[in-house]
């Protein structure tokens, strides 16, 4: 398990997400108890990696293997309805808050991470000084800062 902290809160305007058969069946998967698991894992605790999601769900089913877990969210990341997220220096990051161009805020103390809704206006957010010709679709900021339980704690 990674040592950095995982939100629970998925902040913004984001919604619930789906209920996992539903969404997989809505991204044409097939529904396995171990996708199951994977998926209401990752609902439970926005922002966590493969070796938290193992974690989160080995317990009730010891036969799970930490290869089918990134074995579902790699496949989860394929259908569209979960969003790695890479924060420089950290473990990659998984989430189901996909509907939307939205922004992450990382402690660089504890390394919990929050949902920032778009910086300005509508996707992609920002306006490159020169997009090189290419069309946007999507901007990916983070930001980095430090957390306010790790700032009273510091104080």
């Amino acid at each position: 398990m990674t040592t950095a902290r995982s939100s629970i809160r998925s902040g913004g305007s984001a919604t619930l997400p789906a209920p996992a058969d539903d969404a997989l069946r809505g991204a044409g998967l097939r529904i396995t108890e171990s996708r199951v698991a994977v998926y209401d894992a990752l609902a439970q605790s926005p922002h966590a990696s493969a070796d938290d999601i193992f974690a989160a769900i080995v317990a009730r089913m010891p036969r799970t293997s930490r290869q089918s877990v990134y074995n579902a969210l790699s496949d989860f990341a394929e259908a569209g309805i979960v969003r790695r997220i890479e924060p420089a220096g950290r473990p990659m990051l998984f989430e189901l808050r996909v509907a939307d161009n939205h922004h992450h805020v990382v402690c660089v103390v504890c390394g919990a991470v929050e949902d920032v809704d778009c910086v300005v206006g509508h996707a992609p957010c920002l306006a490159p000084s020169d997009t090189h010709g290419y069309a946007l679709q999507a901007a990916e900021v983070t930001f980095w800062g430090t957390c306010p339980a790790c700032a009273a704690t510091a104080s």
